[in-house]
């Protein structure tokens, strides 16, 4: 059954990339293709934040879909490229951000808090390990920002919406699976923990769960 769900996510991914490339290359500036490549993203954020009762990020998303309609309303916005690639810059900063205030000295780190709830027994090399892969996620979404930024600078925009909506989720489902094939290799002597369980912690992770720093 997981591995059918992970299939039917990938299916689902895989349609909304494709479309929203083509809108990006073929209607990028119509006021409608603005609404339905920014509202899935904001509503999948709130239907989260719903979940984890989160009142600030619903909050903001109740504002950024107040925001779409206004752009709607009013005809689009006059350089909408550039703010899809805010947006796609803002997202991975965000994500930067939330990893690195982990990484505060004597505090949790957001991978060290998520691995807790699948390894009762937690070594001190399993702890170190986390902090430093908390820390090569931030250098991951701090290199997708640069390298946006660079092909918006220097390439086609065809090439940009192909990296925004094709690359983007394949690098970072690399990133996923590539680290959990590789952690056994670099450390064999660490309990194994299947992707399931690794994408069921993630799923019932709440942050207020770190606690306070040590």
């Amino acid at each position: 059954m997981f591995i059918w769900q992970l299939v039917l996510a990938a299916v689902a991914l895989a349609i909304y990339a494709v479309g929203s490339h083509a809108l990006m290359v073929h209607a990028a500036a119509q006021p409608w293709a603005v609404a339905v490549l920014f509202g899935p993203l904001v509503l999948t954020i709130a239907a989260t934040a719903w979940q984890r009762r989160h009142v600030p990020t619903l909050a903001f998303c109740a504002a950024l879909l107040l925001s779409l309609v206004l752009v709607v309303a009013q005809g689009g916005v006059a350089d909408v490229q550039r703010l899809y690639v805010l947006q796609h810059a803002g997202i991975h900063l965000a994500l930067a951000w939330a990893f690195a205030l982990t990484l505060r000295p004597g505090g949790k780190a957001l991978i060290e808090a998520l691995a807790e709830r699948v390894h009762p027994d937690f070594p001190p090399p399993l702890r170190a390990y986390t902090r430093r892969l908390t820390a090569a996620w931030v250098v991951y979404f701090l290199g997708m920002v640069l390298l946006s930024g660079l092909i918006y600078a220097w390439a086609p925009w065809a090439w940009w919406s192909l990296f925004c909506n094709l690359a983007t989720p394949l690098l970072a489902g690399l990133m996923f699976v590539g680290e959990h094939g590789l952690r056994y290799h670099w450390h064999p002597e660490f309990e194994r923990v299947s992707m399931r369980r690794a994408l069921q912690a993630y799923r019932q992770f709440q942050p207020a769960e770190q606690g306070p720093a040590r």
